[in-house]
């Protein structure tokens, strides 16, 4: 079964996150509650993660910086 994908707002990936830290409930009940995937929301726990300096990775906001110097790099190259 495959789902459509959908476009979630930064505010509404956050309150996800918070569920998951904040409450007793599992990543999976949370992810059947709002009728999302475990991993998306895996991943937004990754992220936030990140984000807040508990675990190694990129941040977001390093992620859109890098999207948009590509996209230059892109228009340059034309």
């Amino acid at each position: 079964m495959t789902r459509k994908r959908r476009k979630s707002s930064k505010e509404f990936k956050l309150e996800t996150v918070k569920l998951v830290k904040e409450g007793p409930r599992s990543v999976g009940e949370v992810a059947r509650d709002l009728d999302l995937t475990e991993s998306a929301v895996r991943n937004w726990v990754r992220q936030f993660n990140v984000d807040a300096g508990m675990r190694e990775g990129v941040s977001t906001g390093e992620l859109e910086e890098l999207r948009e110097l590509r996209s230059e790099n892109r228009q340059l190259r034309m």
